[in-house]
């Protein structure tokens, strides 16, 4: 590992102001010419304009702010845990952000009741910080749990930077950064207080890797906890369990582990065959799993008993999931059957201390429990209701969702074929937590460039299909505008996206 707290720091708002891009300087301006449109007998004139009139495109902007400090693609999105006005971003301009979305106060009276009302361009969001230091496109970003103390910024350059947070997530400074792999895809926090500031990672050759980030550790403050080495093609997704004990991931090779990275299930009495990295392994070479194309989605029930993978033309598969008791029960420096710690690399990390082994059922862990398959493209998100709801969501390449019963041997509620108007769905997620209610509503977003909001209750025969509302703003419909990303954090009453353009 090479960890290291030295190279290019980010750059305050304050710094930016003389580097931003003006939003009038933005606008590309475009001669009028009265005679583009006539007929004329000049062949030569004719065959100059091969694309005919220029086509006027009206685009419709329900958004309440914006961000537009990226000069290229925004591919990876992030919300602080305690402060969910806090956003991070990162993108194809090889920078992150860090920018406090909190709309601006409107008007208190609407512009008719203006004087001599005119028109006004709203302007951009402020960064709290740029980020830099990747040579290469950003496209994984995550705050670490449960505080938010650190932010991850992951790229197509292997790098992986960490940055501190002060306790109002509006003050950060680079802390350090490790390189083990040639491209990272995907970031994953843990969600277990026990093993708070831990990360996974996904990587391009098939690794996957955890760490957990510690500023008072002046020698490792970016330590590995484990890398595990079984997937032979590119991790493209992970998922810890809920409460933070087990990693599941899945690749291009069509198989699916789960981890044990804390020796929970060992202490618990569920350890993996002699010399296995994981305790839950499937690939393709199980005719029952196998997936011609691969995996490239996962989530993982709210109790922790369910695992489901989605991949290609639509395909996807339920497993079991080992039980573990409720109590964490790693002894210091344990680690998962059969986990290596990269040579030469940071120290392994020790699990909670004065801790006891809790009980744990083997129960249906590592079984195919049901195939599924309503869609006829690439399932590349997945989501499952909150209780009481029994609900899995599946976001297709294809455009549509299709919502599974997870009571009721997983019989499709509902398949929504237009969801998106024949563009890619490109991420779908069940509103959680807050003091809305609103857990029954799913939020989608796909290529066309638009967020919508679906009602599940109730079946087939919903109005609508359920749509309860939906917003537009980026430009989407082929148009290289799609939403690469959304989040929706404190109950789900502000959506913050990421866009492609």
């Amino acid at each position: 590992m090479s960890s290291h707290p030295t190279g290019t720091e980010g750059t305050n708002a304050e710094e930016l102001d003389e580097a931003m891009l003006d939003p009038g300087e933005a606008a590309e301006e475009i001669a009028d010419d009265a005679d583009a449109h006539m007929d004329s007998d000049n062949d030569e004139d004719q065959e100059g304009d091969p694309e005919g009139p220029i086509e006027e495109i009206q685009l419709q902007n329900d958004s309440v702010a914006h961000f537009d400090s990226h000069k290229d693609s925004i591919f990876c999105i992030a919300q602080h845990p305690v402060h969910p006005e806090v956003i991070a971003t990162g993108g194809g301009d090889d920078l992150a952000y860090i920018f406090d979305g909190t709309p601006p106060d409107r008007p208190v009276l609407p512009a008719s009741y203006q004087t001599d009302p005119q028109p006004t361009e709203r302007e951009s969001l402020k960064p709290i910080i740029q980020l830099d230091g990747h040579s290469d496109s950003v496209n994984a970003i995550a705050f670490t749990a449960p505080q938010g103390q650190y932010l991850l910024t992951a790229g197509l350059d292997g790098r992986l930077r960490a940055w501190q947070g002060d306790s109002t997530g509006k003050k950060w400074q680079f802390l350090t950064e490790a390189q083990e792999v040639e491209e990272i895809n995907w970031l994953a926090s843990c969600p277990n207080p026990s093993y708070p500031n831990t990360i996974a990672l996904g990587a391009s050759d098939g690794s996957v890797w955890v760490y957990t980030i510690n500023a008072e550790d002046v020698d490792s403050p970016l330590t590995i906890v484990q890398a595990f080495y079984l997937h032979t093609a590119p991790c493209t997704a992970g998922a810890w369990t809920p409460d933070g004990k087990l990693l599941g991931t899945v690749s291009e090779d069509a198989s699916f582990y789960v981890w044990d990275v804390f020796g929970e299930a060992a202490a618990a009495g569920l350890a993996p065959p002699q010399g296995a990295q994981s305790i839950v392994g499937l690939t393709a070479d199980d005719e029952r799993f196998k997936v011609e194309g691969g995996l490239y989605s996962v989530a993982i029930s709210p109790n922790g008993t369910l695992a489901a993978v989605g991949g290609a033309e639509g395909h996807i598969r339920i497993v079991g999931l080992p039980r573990l008791g409720a109590d964490p029960s790693a002894t210091a420096g344990s680690k998962g059957a059969g986990a290596k710690s990269k040579s030469g690399g940071g120290k392994q990390a020790g699990g909670p201390k004065n801790a006891t082994a809790g009980s744990a059922s083997a129960g249906q862990a590592g079984q195919i429990l049901a195939s599924l398959k309503a869609q006829s493209d690439s399932v590349e998100t997945l989501s499952f209701s909150q209780p009481p709801l029994t609900l899995l969501a599946s976001g297709s390449v294809d455009g549509s969702i299709a919502l599974f019963d997870t009571a009721h041997r997983f019989a499709v509620r509902r398949h929504i074929r237009d969801a998106h108007e024949e563009e890619a769905v490109i991420k779908v997620d069940f509103v959680k937590g807050g003091k809305s209610g609103m857990e029954w509503l799913l939020t989608s977003a796909g290529n066309d460039g638009v967020v919508r909001r679906w009602d599940t209750r109730g079946g087939t025969a919903a109005p609508g299909q359920g749509l309860a509302k939906e917003w537009r703003g980026h430009r989407g419909e082929g148009e290289g505008g799609g939403v690469l990303g959304f989040v929706q954090g404190g109950g789900g009453e502000v959506v913050v996206t990421a866009g492609d353009e």
